[in-house]
């Protein structure tokens, strides 16, 4: 304490005191800055800032951050989809590129820990693929009769990236003309949910878990929440489904979702970081279309001086009475292409210049489209179905939006195909159509026997000669395989092609023909040499081509 301390001190005691408890007051806001501005407490993390001061988001489980906004956020992704081209097309892109016409079967079980010879494999790759389309090529597998089972994929996947998650149940149901009991019965997302709407420690949004956190069963009610014939039902109901059998361990809901978050048991819509943006933005778009419909009408206003002579301009005025003989409205002002207009005495009609169409809506629209693009892994030249890029620009766009696709279709393979395959196949064995001696003594031969491979629609070339080269190359220097790349361009199997083109050129070679744009035109030579004769050499492409080599060799 310095003099003037003491001095204070001695003549105001009171003064003094607050002087003091002021310092130290300033010491300690000093050491919080100190504390507050060390590491993300200067950035991310900081109070201070007048940019972050506003900014306090509440940390909360996967459980509570989700569930009570899930309604909200199915009921707005389901409308934009409906109304939205954007999301609309998102949705479809999505579902065209990693489902397409279905995900097909390979079987590929392991023939060398099942001891398997060759003739053992082929007959059992036939038995496979006769009984697994006669159940999933046909309306039976689904238990409303509506779809095949490459329809259920579509409807599947659709529905969980509407709603966030969509459940498939396994029952087997008997059914007259249906070899199978096994069918597909997809319930969608709002069924599934607390018994009479009170969730619990152990039962979250209609899922169930026990006490290492496992999902043990799901609850669905008799009817979807938001039915308008809810009256015709009686009282809602809820069963509960246990996710696997207890005795059996077969599969009783498949559940398909995308988790972001540990202990997370229902999924969000994929739009659902960008609803506002997308509703914005169909706001933004849908008045910068009226502003320039309304721009694009020609409307005659014809304003009258004289109310005693409505019919001045010799043009018949509209009527002023409705169907009741009231007088009509003078504020009923209607714009249409080429319309007569009339004003009451004294009215005039002004507009403000809207100058549409907006030449800043192209661009900004676009830079909104490519930030949802980003969110949603779609390159924006997919998003809007818009290549007017370079080959390498549109190429790279593609190969960009293919690693979301393969991701997702493996993630389908392995959340409904694989199971759904599996409990198939069971049954199939059960009931005698395929031989599968020992598939239940070990959980690894039953591994064995069930293991596949699906196949979806291929990426598409851009430039088939260039991709076709590449693909070759990568044969020759033993980086892919021919099944492989087959599958990659065209989404076929390289085997059956094998055995298709054998077929083909047998089929050939017994009526004395023979492939190649050469050899055919050789063969087509004697029924065009009178025309041939009657034509300039330099008229025939080929032969201009021919005769140029030779100018350029010489």
């Amino acid at each position: 304490m310095n003099r003037l301390e003491r001095i204070i001190n001695y003549v105001a005691p009171g003064v003094a005191k607050k002087r003091a408890a002021a310092r130290t007051e300033t010491i300690r806001q000093e050491k919080i800055a100190v504390i507050l501005n060390q590491g993300y407490g200067s950035h991310g993390a900081s109070r201070t800032k007048k940019s972050m001061t506003l900014w306090n988001p509440d940390i909360g489980d996967a459980d509570s951050d989700i569930h009570d906004y899930l309604e909200e956020l199915r009921a707005r992704s389901r409308d934009l989809a409906v109304g939205g081209a954007i999301v609309a097309g998102a949705h479809k892109t999505m579902r065209t590129n990693v489902v397409g016409t279905g995900l097909r079967l390979k079987p590929a079980f392991d023939k060398d820990f099942l001891n398997l010879n060759a003739e053992q494999s082929a007959t059992l790759k036939s038995q496979i693929d006769r009984e697994w389309s006669l159940w999933a090529d046909s309306k039976n597998c689904d238990a409303a009769g509506l779809n095949d089972f490459y329809g259920l994929q579509q409807l599947a996947f659709l529905s969980q990236l509407q709603s966030g998650d969509v459940f498939g149940l396994l029952p087997m149901i008997k059914r007259p003309f249906s070899i199978y009991d096994l069918k597909v019965n997809l319930i969608e997302a709002d069924r599934c949910s607390s018994p009479n709407l009170s969730d619990t420690d152990r039962i979250q949004s209609g899922v169930e878990v026990d006490e290492t956190g496992m999902i043990v069963a799901y609850h669905f009610s008799s009817r979807h929440p938001g039915s308008g014939k809810s009256y015709l039902g009686g009282a809602q109901k809820w069963t509960r489904v246990l996710s696997r059998g207890e005795g059996t361990g077969r599969y009783n809901v498949l559940h398909l979702m995308e988790s972001e978050r540990p202990g997370q048991r229902r999924g969000v819509p994929v739009i659902a970081p960008v609803i506002e943006a997308l509703k914005q933005l169909d706001r933004y778009t849908e008045a910068e279309l009226t502003a320039a419909a309304i721009q694009a009408m020609f409307t005659v206003f014809i304003e009258t001086e004289n109310a005693d002579d409505p019919n001045a301009f010799g043009l018949k005025p509209p009527d002023t009475d409705n169907l009741d003989g009231d007088e009509l409205p003078s504020n009923d002002i209607k714009l249409g292409a080429g319309a007569v207009q009339f004003l009451e005495p004294g009215e005039k009609a002004n507009f403000a210049d809207p100058t549409r169409p907006n030449p800043n809506f192209d661009p900004f629209v676009t830079a909104i489209l490519r930030q949802i693009g980003s969110a949603l892994e779609i390159p924006y030249e997919m998003l809007v179905k818009h290549f007017t890029s370079s080959y390498t620009a549109s190429r790279a766009a593609m190969l960009e939006a293919w690693k979301m696709f393969r991701m997702r279709r493996t993630w389908l393979a392995k959340s409904f195909c694989q199971p759904v395959y599996e409990e198939w196949f069971v049954e199939a064995v059960t009931k005698g159509r395929i031989d599968a001696p020992g598939i239940f003594d070990d959980p690894a031969i039953f591994r064995a026997y069930t293991k596949a491979a699906w196949h979806g629609p291929s990426q598409g070339m851009l430039d088939p000669v260039k991709e076709v080269n590449a693909a070759i190359s990568r044969i020759e220097y033993n980086f892919s395989t021919a099944e492989g790349e087959t599958a990659e361009l065209t989404g076929g199997e390289w085997e059956s092609n094998v055995q298709q083109r054998a077929h083909e050129l047998a089929t050939l070679k017994r009526y004395g023909l023979s492939e190649g744009a050469a050899k055919a035109a050789a063969t087509a030579a004697p029924a065009s040499s009178n025309v041939g004769d009657e034509e300039d050499d330099n008229d025939d492409p080929e032969g201009g081509e021919k005769e140029n080599a030779q100018e350029d060799q010489s």
